[in-house]
């Protein structure tokens, strides 16, 4: 990734990742050995990569928070139960502390919503940077459970 690439992504994720609540998803575990953290950044450098590499003109500000802010539910899904159901829920529980911490619009909170289509059967992504972040996550998942694994 090119040294101005990676400035325009922290024009808009930097005052995200300073914050001590996006620093807590350091403390998860997310896939393999992988936290939740580093899971996220993966994702938000995917995103960018398919929306340049695809010519898509996603909305840069929607498209790198939306990633960032996808797994944003801080808790360890590993200590939940079963009946938990973590990924039918996960995305609503990162929807809402988005919301509620960083009063993000509803193109994010949309796009954090709808990303684990086709797991949430019924929440389609609905706008380009809902579905970018979705496909990303896939993608960004597959390799962290395949190949970064302890």
């Amino acid at each position: 990734m090119k040294k101005e690439d990676k400035k325009r992504i922290k024009a808009v994720i930097g005052k995200y990742i300073r914050d001590p609540h996006v620093q807590q998803m350091k403390e998860y575990i997310q896939h393999g050995n992988v936290t939740t953290y580093s899971h996220v950044i993966s994702v938000v450098k995917m995103s960018f990569y398919l929306n340049k590499r695809l010519g898509l003109g996603a909305d840069e500000e929607v498209l790198f928070t939306a990633a960032l802010l996808h797994d944003f539910y801080l808790y360890d899904w590993h200590d939940k139960p079963l009946t938990d159901l973590h990924g039918y829920r996960h995305p609503y529980r990162a929807a809402e502390n988005a919301k509620k911490i960083f009063d993000v619009n509803d193109k994010v909170y949309g796009a954090i919503l709808t990303h684990m289509w086709p797991f949430t059967l019924f929440k389609l992504p609905k706008t380009k940077e809902a579905w970018i972040v979705c496909m990303a996550d896939k993608l960004s998942s597959m390799a962290e459970t395949l190949w970064l694994r302890k």
